[in-house]
């Protein structure tokens, strides 16, 4: 007798995702995203992760204040994406109403900071992924470009490899 159980997995909207939150399934504190449809709880913030992200901000704010708006920790929208994230911050075109009528979408984000140990960034036009591992005081502490027809590991994986071009198209 075979008791194998398939589970399949729901995947949300983003409508579905704030109606969960006014209702009362998520509580103001919970630390959750909603990721291509599928709520994702967030990992605690520790001591030196949020204090760097307070200092980030604070930087910013005095010498951006006049022209873009500092959001830390609050929510971005891909609508395509079905993905509703809160980088640690984000720097927007500044708007009157501060976002208060809707989250900012991806035509209104300037910049994204996470604060992290691994990085890894896409370079479309390049067609290549710079990858930033190790952070040291003075930076990473090791950097690779990884271009079309070579492959790259997740750090916490490096077991798996991910074609360039998987990743790219």
């Amino acid at each position: 007798m075979d008791t194998t159980v398939e589970l399949k997995r729901r995947r949300f909207t983003l409508e579905e995702y704030h109606r969960m939150g006014e209702v009362g399934i998520f509580h103001e504190n919970d630390r959750v995203e909603l990721i291509e449809g599928e709520i994702v709880e967030m990992t605690p913030i520790g001591r030196v992760h949020a204090g760097t992200v307070d200092r980030i901000a604070q930087v910013f704010s005095r010498r951006l204040d006049d022209h873009v708006i500092v959001r830390v920790q609050n929510p971005i929208v891909f609508t395509r994406l079905v993905s509703e994230s809160q980088p640690d911050v984000t720097l927007l075109v500044r708007r009157p109403d501060f976002y208060a009528s809707g989250h900012p979408g991806p035509a209104d984000i300037l910049l994204v900071v996470e604060v992290m140990d691994e990085v890894w960034l896409v370079d479309l036009d390049s067609r290549r992924i710079e990858v930033y591992r190790r952070p040291t005081p003075e930076g990473y502490g090791q950097f690779h470009i990884v271009q079309p027809g070579e492959s790259v590991a997740i750090g916490a994986f490096a077991e798996i490899q991910f074609a360039v071009t998987e990743l790219l198209g």
